[in-house]
């Protein structure tokens, strides 16, 4: 943000001398450069809004070109983002929309949102599923936890195991010892999510999981998808609208 205000005006005087060179060289006559460069600093000083247009256009273009990469790389991983058989999800499995989340268990926005979005079946009737996407980008704890809640979901447990991990109130309380902790309190059994989270099934589940976040641009956490929408953040109002623009088809 600070690079782009820097280098701004700089842009916005190159379009207006643009826009004025052909008046300059009426009439046969040349303007060097420095007077140009005058004419050009007396219009921006006297008319200051002109740089605000020009970066209210530059910014537009910019949203514009990220929606339609972002269009064109959900099309392209439509498949994998919405129709993975391994992916666990809440909801009716025939649910007419389909939101994606790509979190992280250290993340707190995604922490706060997480009951939020579980709910979704219920806050919209059933009309909605909702399917998680093991994201860890802080490595390390993250990645352990993250192991943990697919290595759960084959005892049946994952979603108890991600709201669990969610609901962990400071990152400093997520620890071996604590995952292994609420395992017991779910009633899964330990040794065996340990063990299933060395296996190659699990590790490739969150490793295809992380490429698909990295061929999809998901730089942080939370990210959600609904229908062509990559909705970066906990814009909670922005993923109902999504969600109510689907439904409404």
């Amino acid at each position: 943000m600070n690079r782009t205000l820097r280098h701004s005006p700089l842009i916005a005087l190159g379009f207006v001398g643009l826009a004025l060179l052909p008046a300059c060289a009426q009439g046969g006559g040349t303007t060097d450069k420095a007077e140009v460069e005058k004419i050009v600093e007396e219009y921006i000083l006297a008319n200051p809004e002109i740089i605000e247009k020009a970066l209210i256009a530059l910014t537009e273009k910019d949203r514009q070109a990220q929606a339609s990469a972002a269009k064109a790389a959900i099309s392209d991983n439509a498949g994998a983002l919405y129709n993975n058989s391994t992916d666990y999800f809440v909801g009716d499995a025939d649910a007419p929309v389909t939101v994606v989340e790509f979190f992280d268990y250290r993340c707190g926005y995604c922490k706060r949102s997480a009951e939020w979005t579980a709910n979704l079946p219920k806050t919209y009737d059933g009309n909605v599923r909702v399917v998680f996407k093991e994201y860890p980008i802080f490595g390390g704890i993250s990645e352990t936890a993250a192991l943990a809640a697919l290595a759960s979901g084959r005892q049946g447990k994952y979603i108890d195991m991600h709201l669990a991990l969610m609901a962990l109130k400071s990152n400093d309380d997520l620890t071996e010892k604590k995952i292994d902790e609420l395992a017991m309190q779910l009633g899964i059994d330990v040794q065996r999510m340990r063990s299933d989270m060395k296996s190659d099934g699990v590790k490739k589940q969150l490793a295809d999981m992380q490429a698909l976040g990295r061929k999809l641009n998901v730089g942080g956490t939370p990210g959600y998808f609904v229908g062509d929408q990559a909705i970066e953040g906990a814009n909670l109002p922005k993923i109902d609208e999504a969600i109510r623009a689907e439904i409404a088809g």
